[in-house]
């Protein structure tokens, strides 16, 4: 791992100041669904069950919205996307706090077609910032951004929640919200090699059985980091260390961080389906260790070693894959990949949990995993990061 990679990315110019506005506006994003689901808990005093249905609205929603919000960036640009998504996103939290539940589920399924992409407006501005010499590096270090996002996010949601509960809390996240499109909005980084202009007719064929490959494995990896991270929850509460549960997520998510920046280092790419494969097979001890909160801690961290690598692996293939004029479109397509494996992902563990314990969700998140890599491989779809696509 040369560490001339980063420096030479970090150099590039405009990528620090976009990496730094894209880090500011994902932090409310990734407190959405924690302020929703406290919300649900406390202020509208619904069960778990009740909240569980709105974020699945709001899954639903994103999934299907994503690709179509990446289409519109394609042909349209980054301020008529985000134009659109700041008049909804103000309507829904304007409004959401007044609204009974039946008539947040619905609201939090249609404002959600129309969310603010900003994960993959993220990875598509440094996508086109960076020569494509250094796009491993600038993916992991957008991965590894994402993870810190995730850090403050849901820690802000639940400080809201608890602090200021009811519409206060529902009205400032919202705030949030708005100003981070308002944000992006203003600095519009570029979406295209050398500020092109959005439009064009991008090559045909670029969903190939390759490009499939890499979002099935997409969502497999999300499959797995959902169902570990309930089954983590639901280890730290069965042995009376529910108040520790945000320094395990921490762990997992500094561990994350460290595999990122070992990964963006090296100068070959490895097939997404191997590393996902290998997230599931490191994830196997957390089965064991999980009867012990001494050996929780370092098998938490070993099974989320790999999360930011394989997510910038699969940034990294689409972004290759795809030509210029349908990336929006291919990374909407990763975030609906990355959504439905989610929300496949905590049921599944959720009913292992249920019916066997913890240490059931964790083997059913691995084995989960690996069995997708081997569809993949059995497909003949592994991905490999081919040579990029053209137009013309």
């Amino acid at each position: 791992m040369s560490l001339n990679a980063y420096r030479s990315v970090l150099r590039t110019p405009q990528v620090v100041p976009t990496m730094l506005v894209v880090l500011l506006a994902r932090i409310p994003i990734t407190g959405v669904g924690m302020t929703l689901t406290m919300h649900v808990l406390l202020a509208l005093d619904h069960g778990y069950a009740a909240a569980g249905l709105v974020g699945m609205a709001a899954t639903a929603g994103s999934a299907i919205g994503s690709p179509l919000l990446g289409r519109m960036l394609d042909r349209r640009g980054l301020r008529a996307v985000v134009g659109v998504s700041i008049v909804v996103e103000a309507l829904f939290w304007l409004t959401a706090p007044l609204l009974s539940y039946p008539a947040l589920l619905v609201t939090a399924f249609l404002s959600s077609l129309a969310a603010l992409p900003v994960m993959s407006l993220g990875r598509q501005a440094l996508t086109a910032l960076v020569p494509e010499s250094g796009r491993r590096t600038a993916l992991a270090l957008d991965s590894m951004a994402v993870e810190l996002a995730f850090m403050a996010g849901p820690a802000l949601g639940v400080f809201l929640g608890t602090h200021w509960t009811g519409r206060p809390a529902m009205w400032v996240i919202g705030t949030a919200v708005v100003l981070s499109g308002l944000l992006l909005w203003v600095v519009d980084p570029p979406l295209r090699a050398g500020g092109a202009a959005p439009g064009g007719q991008a090559p045909r064929g670029w969903l190939d059985r390759r490009l499939v490959g890499v979002l099935i494995s997409a969502g497999g990896a999300t499959f797995l980091l959902t169902g570990v991270e309930l089954a983590t929850v639901a280890q730290m509460r069965a042995q009376g260390l529910t108040e520790w549960t945000g320094a395990a997520i921490v762990v997992m998510c500094a561990a994350s961080l460290v595999g990122g920046f070992w990964y963006g280092g090296f100068e070959r790419p490895v097939p997404v389906w191997a590393l996902m494969a290998g997230m599931g097979v490191l994830t196997l001890p957390l089965v064991l260790a999980g009867g012990s909160p001494w050996l929780l801690g370092p098998a938490l961290a070993l099974s989320s070693f790999l999360c930011a690598p394989t997510l910038t692996a699969t940034g990294e293939a689409i972004t290759t894959m795809a030509p210029e004029g349908a990336r929006g479109t291919a990374l909407g397509l990763q975030g609906a990949a990355f959504t439905l494996g989610s929300a496949l992902g905590q049921p599944v563990a959720g009913w292992a949990i249920d019916g066997v314990g913890p240490s059931a969700g964790f083997a059913v998140a691995a084995l989960g995993s690996l069995a997708i890599a081997g569809l993949v491989v059995l497909l003949g779809v592994r991905g490999r990061t081919p040579e990029p696509v053209v137009a013309g």
